[in-house]
């Protein structure tokens, strides 16, 4: 015990040496925060790629509503096709019913076969020359079927197509709101809050200029939308995404354009610069963009999360082209 104890101080003694003679870790510098342009620069990045794919989440909303209102369409058809092909069917059996009271032992086993009703027709025409009524049933029968079968398949196929768009729908959503968080971030880094306040107000209807029809119905919904805060996907009230106000201005106007950019692009009259005027819409940067055109070189738009909708110089970006609504 005694020869332990003597050994302890010295060994306190190497310990402490060997700490302070061992190489101390250089510290890494600090980093610097991103000066203010670096910022500027972030955002304006984030913002046209978050644009991107609002405009590509829109689309497919869009294609996603058609695809609904083809399946009502299909649905409302498939009952009264299917009626008429039970009454089709009845109308064979009497047929086959029939044919086995009069002794047509093989039509009556032909009708009463289990087979489509294309092959009974055709068993039937080979069979024996049957009376013109009956051909004409059977026949009936046959399309009515033919029918049916179509219509229950392109329902299915619109089924299936409209649950992967309603799924990827789902995932572009997820990546939209983990984009707006990281651009949310970078506006409060760079301005102190992710958002501009509102500033929305009847004041900004009444500097509308004058403009004729329904295209100064647009300008004028336009004008009363200044102020009001971007909000990817909507398309008035709460606020607005960049193709959501030019398709709720004209909708204002009686107009009905889909929201969505590309959409829009495929659906208005394009126009060249020198015929632009008030109420005409100026697409951006690989259809990614659009705004109103109210004259004087000015657009109003919907610029991107955390921004209001604005008035500005319409050489905002490069310019695909130029739109009226027919």
């Amino acid at each position: 015990m005694p020869s332990i104890r003597k050994r302890l101080p010295a060994l306190a003694i190497a310990t402490i040496s060997a700490t302070l003679v061992a190489p101390v870790a250089p510290v890494a510098p600090a980093q610097a925060e991103p000066s203010p342009a670096e910022l500027t620069r972030r955002i304006e990045k984030a913002s046209a790629e978050l644009e991107q794919v609002v405009e590509a989440h829109n689309a497919l909303a869009e294609d996603l509503k058609a695809n609904k209102a083809t399946l009502t369409r299909l649905t409302a058809r498939l009952g009264p096709l299917e009626q008429q092909v039970a009454q089709s069917r009845a109308e064979v059996n009497q047929l086959a019913v029939a044919a086995y009271k009069t002794g047509e032992l093989g039509t009556a086993t032909a009708l009463l076969s289990p087979d489509d009703a294309t092959t009974i027709l055709n068993r039937l025409t080979t069979a024996d020359r049957l009376a013109q009524e009956r051909q004409k049933r059977i026949t009936a029968f046959a399309n009515d079927q033919r029918q049916l079968l179509a219509q229950r398949t392109r329902l299915e196929a619109a089924v299936e197509k409209a649950a992967a768009q309603a799924q990827k729908l789902a995932s572009t959503r997820k990546r939209i709101e983990r984009d707006l968080a990281e651009l949310y971030e970078l506006r409060r880094q760079a301005y102190g809050r992710a958002t501009e306040p509102a500033t929305a107000g009847a004041d900004h209807a009444r500097a509308a200029p004058s403009v004729s029809g329904a295209a100064g119905v647009a300008v004028r919904y336009a004008y009363g939308a200044l102020g009001k805060p971007y909000r990817w996907g909507g398309d008035g009230g709460a606020g607005y995404d960049c193709s959501g106000l030019t398709s709720a201005a004209w909708r204002a106007a009686g107009k009905s354009l889909p929201h969505s950019t590309r959409r829009q692009w495929k659906v208005v009259a394009h126009i060249n610069r020198r015929d632009l005027r008030p109420g005409d819409l100026v697409f951006y940067r690989r259809l990614g963009h659009v705004a109103l055109y109210v004259g004087n070189g000015q657009i109003i738009d919907a610029p991107t999360a955390g921004r209001n909708v604005v008035k500005r110089d319409m050489h905002i970006m490069p310019i695909v082209g130029y739109g009226r609504v027919r």
